[in-house]
C-alpha cells in the first residue's frame, strides 16, 4: 500500500481595497503627527480606510477579493470545496467570516474556517489548505485574508503610534490539486511564542472582561483599542523573519541567491528593508506595496502576492517566498514554485 501525496498550486489570485485614501496628511489632521514622523518610521506614505456609509466590512471585502481570483482561475464558484479564512477583524464576534463567504457567494454547503494570527494569519491560512489538498481530502480551496481596522483604531494622538500603520483590505487565491510535485506550495513553516502575546495585543472586550465591565469602569478603559511594543516587536520580527526564511530554503536545498521573489507581511518598511540587505536581495527580488496600503494584517502578503503577479512580477519556474511575524507571537514562511 502507498499513499498518494499532491502537491497543491495557487491558479486564481484577487484583492480589494476601497476606494477611500487616507494620507498622512489626512492623519495630521486627527492627531499629533506628520508625514515625516510616519514615512521615517514605518516608510507608509498613505492607507486605505472604509469610508462612513460603506456597506464593506471584512467579509464583504473577502468576497469581492474572492470573486476576483475564482473568475481568474477558470473555476466556478460551485468547484470550491472548502473556505479558509485569515482575520483578527470579522463582523461578528461568532461566527466567522468564512459562513459568510459560502452565503455571500451562494456556494453549496461546503466546510469553511476562520483562522485568527493576525499578520501571520495568511501564511497560516494557506499552510492549513495545503494540508487538505495534499491529503487529498480537497481539490479546490478558496484563501481568503481580509481587514477592517479602521473602525477600531484609536484615533487620537494616544494611539498614534498603532492607528497610522493599518489599513483595510482584502485578498484572496484559489489553491488546487498539482499533481507534478516538484511544483506548487513546497513546504510551510510555522512558529509561535505565546509569553509575548501582549505585547501586541487587543485584550477587550473578552468573556472575562465583557462589555458591561468596560463601561462600568471608573477610570477610562481603553483594552478594546490594539496596543503595541513597537520597539520589541520590531526586535524579535527581524529576527524571526531571518531564521524562518532560512528553515523553508534549507528544507528545500535553495539557497538565499535561488530567491527569485520575497514577499514579506507588509508591517512595516523598515523591517522588510533590513530582511532584504541580510539576504542580499535586489529591489526587484522583494515586493512592498506598504507605502500605499500600510499594514492589512491577514490581507497583507495576500494583496501583495496579488499585486506582485498582475505587475508581472512573478513568472512560472519562479522561486517565490512568503514570509510573515505578528501578534501571538506568530510567524511563518511558505516557499512556493511558481
Amino acid at each position: 500500500m502507498f499513499i498518494i501525496m499532491y502537491n497543491s498550486k495557487i491558479i486564481g489570485l484577487g484583492k480589494y481595497v476601497p476606494d477611500h485614501v487616507v494620507t498622512n496628511d489626512d492623519l495630521s489632521k486627527m492627531m499629533d503627527t506628520s508625514d515625516e514622523w510616519i514615512q521615517e518610521r514605518t516608510g507608509i506614505q498613505e492607507r486605505r480606510w472604509i469610508p462612513e456609509g460603506s456597506d464593506d466590512t471584512s467579509a464583504v471585502m473577502g468576497a469581492k477579493a474572492a470573486r476576483i481570483a475564482i473568475e481568474r482561475s477558470g473555476l466556478t464558484k460551485d468547484d470550491i470545496d472548502f473556505i479558509v479564512f485569515a482575520t483578527l477583524s470579522p463582523d461578528y464576534y461568532f461566527p466567522g467570516c468564512g459562513v459568510q463567504i459560502q452565503d455571500l457567494l451562494d456556494m453549496p454547503t461546503i466546510g469553511a474556517l476562520d483562522v485568527r494570527n493576525q499578520c501571520s494569519g495568511f501564511v497560516y491560512a494557506i499552510s492549513v489548505a495545503d494540508q487538505f489538498i495534499k491529503t487529498g481530502m480537497y481539490k479546490n480551496i478558496l484563501v481568503i485574508g481580509a481587514e477592517y481596522h479602521s473602525n477600531g483604531l484609536d484615533k487620537s494622538t494616544r494611539g498614534r503610534g498603532v492607528t497610522v500603520i493599518f489599513g483595510d483590505g482584502a485578498g484572496a487565491c484559489i489553491l488546487s490539486r498539482e499533481e507534478d510535485t516538484t511544483k506548487g506550495i513546497l513546504s510551510t513553516h510555522l512558529h509561535s511564542e505565546g509569553k509575548y502575546a501582549d505585547k501586541l495585543i487587543v485584550e477587550g472586550p473578552s468573556i472575562a472582561h465583557w462589555v458591561p465591565e468596560i463601561m462600568a469602569s471608573k477610570e477610562e478603559d481603553i483594552s478594546y483599542f490594539p496596543y503595541m511594543d513597537g520597539t520589541f516587536v520590531f526586535k524579535h520580527a527581524v529576527v524571526r523573519f531571518s531564521e524562518v526564511i532560512m528553515e523553508g530554503l534549507m528544507k528545500n536545498g535553495l539557497q538565499k541567491d535561488d530567491i527569485d521573489m520575497l514577499i514579506p507581511h507588509q508591517a512595516n518598511l523598515r523591517i522588510a528593508q533590513f530582511i532584504q540587505r541580510k539576504f542580499g536581495l535586489r529591489d526587484d527580488q522583494v515586493f512592498n506595496n506598504i507605502m500605499k496600503y500600510g499594514n492589512t494584517t491577514a490581507a497583507s502578503i495576500i494583496i501583495a502576492l496579488t499585486e506582485a503577479w498582475e505587475e508581472g512580477k512573478i513568472n512560472p519556474g519562479d522561486n517565490v517566498v512568503l514570509a510573515a511575524f505578528g501578534s501571538g507571537f506568530t510567524w511563518g514562511s511558505v516557499i512556493i514554485k511558481w
